[in-house]
Formats: structure tokens, sequence, C-alpha cells
């Protein structure tokens, strides 16, 4: 939370919300979940483990899943709301480029990833399909990737038109993200 205390205070549109820590908590539970889950179903099912991690350690994940999914949504919701109810033209016009913008793709994947498919596990039938549990918990993972991407890339209008332009990853960027893969 931290970071997201520095995010609060600075002047950045979207960025100074009260809502940020506890959104970056719920997210990295959300995501610790996702994670787990991710690790739990091929343990049990190449190593044998589902005497150690049974259906309902896995049912028990998805349900903070599904808690935290809906406190990252929220989140979401309650920066859309306070940008439009502030009536503030930097805060809404942000949000709308966020949405609507070069990088609006990456907002809708966002919502798509973190939001929509999570709801797949308020289906007890479903929960408890290993295939459907790696799938929801990969999406949710890339979901939360596409948070941070969004949180920082997106931030391409500032407030003066000469400041605008667009992000390009360089070799670089692309050598340091997979080297993320390499390091875990």
């Amino acid at each position: 939370t931290v970071v997201s205390f520095d995010f609060a205070v600075a002047i950045v549109p979207l960025w100074h919300s009260t809502i940020f820590p506890p959104f970056f908590v719920s997210g990295a539970i959300f995501s610790g979940f996702a994670m787990v889950v991710w690790l739990a179903v091929p343990l049990r099912k190449f190593y044998g483990m589902g005497d150690l991690i049974t259906d309902k350690h896995m049912d028990m994940c998805c349900k903070v899943m599904i808690a935290t999914g809906l406190m990252v949504s929220y989140g979401y919701f309650c920066e859309l709301w306070m940008a439009w109810y502030s009536h503030s033209e930097y805060e809404w016009g942000t949000s709308w480029q966020r949405m609507f913008g070069p990088y609006g793709w990456s907002y809708w994947c966002l919502i798509l990833c973190n939001f929509v498919i999570p709801q797949i596990l308020w289906v007890k039938k479903w929960r408890m399909n290993p295939l459907i549990l790696f799938f929801v918990s990969v999406v949710a993972l890339i979901g939360m990737w596409f948070e941070r991407y969004v949180i920082v890339i997106t931030l391409t209008r500032e407030y003066i038109p000469s400041g605008w332009g667009r992000y390009a990853p360089t070799i670089w960027d692309w050598a340091t993200f997979l080297g993320t893969f390499g390091l875990f």
C-alpha cells in the first residue's frame, strides 16, 4: 500500500484517490489467490496432492477470488463514478481516454479479465473443475498485469497537448518483461 499512498497524494488525474490503498490490497489478495490456484491445480494433478490440497481448499480459494475480484471491480466503478461526479474535466477526460483512447483495448481487457470472466466462479460445479479453475486463475493474473499497465501507461494525455504522446516498448522493455518470467 506504500505505492498506493504515493499515487494517492499525486496530482495526476485518477491517481489522487483515497480508494487506492484498499484497492491495491484487494488487488494483491486477488492476484495472490489466483497464483495459488494456478499453482495448486497442477500440483494436485501431477504430484498426487489431492489429499493435501482438497476440493474444499480450492473452493475456499475461489470464494476469496470472487470476493476480492468484486472489491477490485468496485474500485474500477468508484474511479469512474468519482471522475464523473467531481465534474473535473481532467478526471473525466482521463477516464474517457482510458476507456476509448488509443489504449482503450487494454482497459476493456482489464475489465474482461478481472470482472467478467471471474464471475464463472459463482457456479459451484465450475469451481470444482480443475481446467476451469486453471483458466480463470490465468485470466485473473493477466488481468492484474493489465491493471498495472492501465494505471501507468494509459496516462498519455497530460495537461498540455504538447506533452501528449504514446508509449511504444523498446527492446529493453521487452527484455525486462521477459526476464521477469525467467526470474520467476
